[in-house]
């Protein structure tokens, strides 16, 4: 049940990203021959700073879409609509929080059957960034389209007893860890809200240990603080549309 998918990132759009990336900041990319270099593929993401994002926009191995909270393409500012219009040149997925929104991940879909390169933040919100939590929306997506996840630590930009949503210095080291790709299989016969549950789960226990063993190989510790809400509306999404079977 593919939608539409967005626009191709305009070329400029990841210059801006590597720009923030590596002249802005200090990013350090680790793991990018985990990536595959064509198909389909799936970015699972910790998320700890309002930079994530961006700046990991900027450094995968290859233009993806990523889901973006709607948020960010309204406002009347001027800044509010140059960054709107920013995130659609850079083919980002507006995504509607405040409800199990299919259309977004209809237009990911879109973008895997068609070989192109899709990302989640599953955490759903932005907290600690241990990924110890995930939402249900990433595990949907893997099961609906069969592409490879790939899991991806950003680390290094919001640290212990730092401001939470407080911008990093200039110029400090961040890292941007790909670990190697699982894929979600749904096994035959087993009902669609077994199937939902067990993938979350195979998603969540693959990104907390990648961070996990990202933390440990960059020497980066996590902040503390945690947010309940689910940024991202991922959290109510049916089972009984899963392939092969019902809840």
């Amino acid at each position: 049940m593919s939608g539409p998918r967005p626009a191709d990132p305009a070329p400029w759009t990841r210059a801006v990203g590597k720009l923030l990336a590596h002249g802005v900041w200090n990013a350090k990319v680790l793991g990018a021959e985990n990536v595959p270099r064509t198909g389909p593929v799936l970015f699972a993401a910790n998320h700890a700073s309002i930079l994530d994002g961006p700046l990991l926009y900027g450094v995968t191995p290859r233009p993806a879409h990523f889901l973006v909270k709607k948020e960010f393409f309204e406002g009347s500012a001027p800044a509010q609509r140059i960054a709107g219009w920013g995130l659609l040149k850079a083919g980002q997925i507006p995504i509607d929080r405040s409800r199990g929104d299919r259309d977004a991940l209809s237009a990911m879909l879109g973008v895997l059957a068609e070989g192109g390169a899709a990302g989640i933040f599953p955490e759903g919100t932005r907290g600690s960034g241990d990924a110890s939590s995930v939402r249900s929306g990433i595990a949907w997506v893997a099961l609906q389209s069969g592409a490879p996840v790939v899991p991806v630590a950003c680390l290094g930009a919001h640290r212990p007893g730092e401001k939470h949503r407080s911008t990093p210095p200039l110029r400090r080291k961040l890292f941007f860890c790909f670990g190697e790709p699982f894929t979600v299989v749904k096994a035959a016969g087993v009902p669609g809200r077994v199937a939902l549950a067990d993938a979350v789960e195979q998603v969540r226990r693959n990104l907390s240990t990648h961070v996990l063993h990202s933390l440990q190989r960059t020497g980066i510790h996590t902040p503390e603080n945690r947010e309940a809400a689910d940024e991202l509306g991922l959290g109510d999404l049916a089972s009984d549309d899963l392939p092969g079977g019902t809840s």
